[in-house]
């Protein structure tokens, strides 16, 4: 998993570490080029298209070729099962409605609701003849034939509209054209794949086509772009085009009915307690794998706001590993795939619903408007395919394990956690095959300086340095030919922006700076899953280097670091993805890699080696000024600062003085105060990272207290009436008798306190006392508001708080009990 510190020329294209990019150039000829080839870096798997103004007879040449489906744009033969001919929606339609667990289905809930307008007299009364009425029989016969008509012809127009209906190979070629020509206009570098991924995959399809097995691609999610590129790139090497599932949000006029030619499915982003879609959704999918036919879906499920992997959704896996699990299905073959950019084109509106402006409805005006960003030059799309595997091995290997559990599982736990352990896995191997972008590069650099700006010269040395980081821990950095480094980063300064990196003039050397620290903080959050391991031990680690002092006093014992780099570990749980082996296991190794990085200095049991005993900075560490260990803690730290703003926002939930304890508040509108809590904390200098007071940060750290027991939420049966929580009581804070302010102690605040242990350390905040009182009365001020809409508990459902109270000690009981470390 980690690598030693072995000197290695610094190199953003080295010759052997990786395999060869793949180009298909405009004369449809394939080449094959070695990391590091002396060709022009623009040649990729896909090629901009000629343009009119620069090059008509081109410009026509390619539309009449695309037209009249020359050589490989004719889209013949193709590897897959055939999907494109007349006729095909409907043979699809029909093959869903009549499958067995769907007409199950509705002769179930035909028979429920015949017996409910029974009950309810709505069938009339009989003289009774033997337990029923004579007649009656017949007219719930009738009845029931009557509902099942009804629902087989809502189900029939849910499928209609639901399936997607890639049935003209024309369409295709014409939306292929489009989509590339968009595309590359866009992203003026091309989109990238590796060679030997590609072939690997081929050969997976033949044996997937010969076996009548469907490959489920599942990509990373960033942009709306990350399913235009793999259908792109599965048209031009002449894979079969997977069915995109896609929410009903993006099924506008005009658009919709393209995607959904196209190969969008579409799907309500909530299915509810509406069992009838729900099975005919597990219907459609039974289909679609059953015959082969090849699947993409975002594990992730939304897009990520913030640039590092979201927690996976296990929505519609569910349905996958229940199609497959059931034997329903006979194998499935999974491909998790990575889909990195210089530059993503909606990050501008992901800044704006992060700071709290609500997200804009979907709409044909919104989507013709991106056409504006067509003529900037975003750089490049590299997409990379980890190594295909079996769902049906999968399934059966997870089944063995929980077969040698103690406790036997039920069914339903089972599946969830095979499909926990599914998403997972997926998100793990889609950071192995991830590749750091140079703006990802220098974005991570410009945001772990301690200093306003970086020379050039400087720049330049700190991202050769950071790409030997990036390799030295497994990852990979993206090929860009022989080109020197200093002319990748002229190119990621210039995909970036003056918008986001500045630059002084009339200095001796060009200096840059971040302009907009919370939008590169996306392009930061891409490398940050490929140090981890070493950030947390940092941060655990600078709660003694923050005293200062002599080396004495910034020794760690491991008993105390262990014990924070456990506490954070189970802080972030929910945030990243961490090793499989367990805390010991991981802790000891990301110190032996420290170790042999010269980051820092172990002192061990000399009757036993393996005895850690004491950990602190080392003197290499010391003397360069402790780039290594800053880097680290750079990455942590806002992420640091938002978990301690989500803890401390809870003392706003703390009761004014006269209010009843057990008060409701609304969620959303607490969310709501918690950013506007955490602005007006940076702006006053007592939070050191803007990004910490993103929505979908706050958000998270909400969900984690829910899950341990910190908060109990409230979510009424009606849709309309707001979600409510309140503070557990072991978690209330009290008030000074004195003057009725938040009194600084009990669980909250020793929690909050144990996070703030490894912030990073501000001249605003070294006030002890009275910055304590300081954020603690604006807690108060911010939350008052609150109160002003309380609802006291009287009024709620008392049967769904019990049920509330009781889960919440259930899940906290269970978390302390089986909860495993994480790093």
């Amino acid at each position: 998993m980690f690598s030693s510190s072995k000197s290695r020329k610094s190199s953003l294209s080295p010759t052997s570490e990786q395999a060869p990019d793949l180009s298909i150039t405009a004369d449809d000829q394939v080449h094959l080029h070695a990391a590091g080839y002396n060709e022009s870096p623009e040649r990729a798997v896909i090629n901009s298209m000629a343009r009119f103004r620069s090059s008509p007879l081109d410009f026509i040449r390619e539309i009449s070729l695309h037209v009249s489906g020359t050589g490989w744009r004719s889209y013949d033969e193709i590897i897959g099962q055939p999907i494109f001919y007349s006729g095909f929606s409907e043979e699809m339609k029909n093959r869903v409605i009549s499958n067995p667990m769907l007409v199950g289905k509705v002769r179930e809930l035909a028979a429920k609701r015949v017996e409910v307008e029974t009950k309810e007299g709505q069938l009339g009364e009989d003289v009774m003849n033997g337990g029923e009425g004579v007649g009656q029989s017949d007219r719930k016969r009738k009845r029931r034939i009557q509902i099942e008509e009804s629902l087989m012809e809502v189900s029939e127009a849910l499928t209609d509209s639901m399936i997607c209906k890639m049935e003209s190979k024309r369409f295709i070629r014409g939306a292929y054209y489009l989509a590339t020509a968009l595309l590359t206009r866009a992203y003026h570098q091309g989109v990238h794949v590796s060679s030997e991924e590609v072939l690997r995959l081929r050969a997976v399809a033949e044996k997937a086509q010969k076996d009548k097995h469907s490959i489920i691609f599942l990509p990373c999610h960033r942009s709306h772009v990350d399913y235009v590129s793999l259908q792109i790139i599965c048209y031009r090497l002449g894979l079969a085009l997977p069915t995109v599932v896609a929410g009903d949000n993006l099924n506008f006029p005009v658009v919709g009915a393209f995607l959904q030619h196209a190969g969008a499915m579409w799907i309500r982003r909530s299915f509810g307690d509406d069992q009838l879609y729900q099975t005919l959704v597990q219907a459609y999918i039974d289909t679609l794998l059953q015959n082969g036919y090849n699947l993409e879906c975002f594990v992730e499920g939304g897009r990520s706001r913030t640039g590092k992997l979201l927690p996976p959704k296990f929505g519609i896996l569910n349905y996958m590993v229940d199609s497959v699990a059931s034997g329903r299905v006979d194998d499935a073959i999974i491909c998790p795939v990575s889909t990195q950019y210089d530059k993503v084109i909606e990050v501008d509106s992901y800044i704006s619903e992060l700071l709290g402006q609500p997200k804009p409805k979907e709409n044909l005006m919104d989507f013709l408007s991106a056409s504006s960003v067509l003529s900037l030059k975003l750089g490049r799309v590299d997409v990379r395919f980890h190594e295909p595997w079996s769902l049906r091995k999968f399934v059966t290997e997870q089944q063995d394990r929980f077969s040698k559990l103690p406790k036997k599982l039920d069914l339903k736990d089972e599946r969830q956690r095979i499909c926990r352990t599914l998403g997972y896995k997926v998100l793990s191997d889609i950071n192995d095959v991830s590749v750091v972008m140079p703006t990802a590069l220098v974005g991570t650099v410009l945001l772990t300086l301690r200093g306003r700006g970086v020379g050039k010269s400087e720049l330049i040395r700190k991202v050769e340095w950071l790409s030997e980081r990036v390799r030295a821990q497994g990852g990979r950095v993206a090929h860009f030919a022989s080109l020197p480094t200093s002319v990748v980063v002229e190119r990621a300064l210039e995909v970036l922006g003056s918008g986001l990196v500045g630059s002084v003039p009339e200095l001796p050397e060009e200096t840059f700076y971040a302009v907009d620290r919370f939008q590169l903080s996306f392009y930061r959050n891409m490398t940050i899953h490929l140090f981890i391991e070493q950030s947390l031990v940092s941060a655990a680690l600078y709660t003694k280097v923050k005293l200062g002092g002599g080396r004495e006093y910034q020794r760690m014992s491991y008993a105390d670091l262990r014990g924070q780099v456990h506490f954070l570990s189970q802080l972030f749980r929910g945030e990243f993805i961490f090793p499989t082996e367990g805390l010991e296991v991981n802790l000891a190794q990301t110190i032996k890699t420290l170790e042999a990085d010269d980051v820092i200095k172990v002192t061990r049991n000399p009757g036993n080696q393996h005895e850690v005993q004491f950990v602190e900075l080392s003197d290499t560490e010391r003397e360069t000024g402790r780039e290594s260990f800053d880097f680290y803690c750079f990455l942590i730290w806002p992420f640091i600062e938002a978990a301690w703003l989500g803890a401390i926002s809870l003392m706003m939930l703390t009761p004014p003085v006269g209010a009843k304890k057990k008060t409701w508040l609304d969620q959303k509108k607490v969310q709501n105060r918690a950013q506007l809590f955490g602005k007006t904390l940076y702006h006053q200098g007592d939070l050191s990272y803007f990004e910490a007071v993103n929505k979908e940060t706050l958000k998270n750290a909400y969900t984690r207290f829910e899950d341990e027991g910190t908060i109990l939420v409230l979510k009424a049966k009606d849709s309309k009436v707001p979600t409510a929580i309140r503070l557990s009581d072991e978690w209330l804070p009290s008030r000074t008798p004195q003057k009725g302010d938040i009194d600084a102690k009990g669980e909250l605040w020793t929690f909050a306190e144990r996070i703030s242990l490894s912030r990073r350390e501000g001249k605003n905040r070294r006030d002890g006392a009275t910055v304590k009182n300081r954020v603690l009365s604006l807690a108060d001020r911010v939350g008052a508001e609150l109160w002003e809409d309380a609802v006291i508990e009287e009024g709620l459902d008392e049967e769904g708080i019990k049920a509330v109270i009781v889960r919440a000690k259930g899940r906290s009981r269970r978390k302390r009990l089986t909860v495993p470390a994480m790093l």
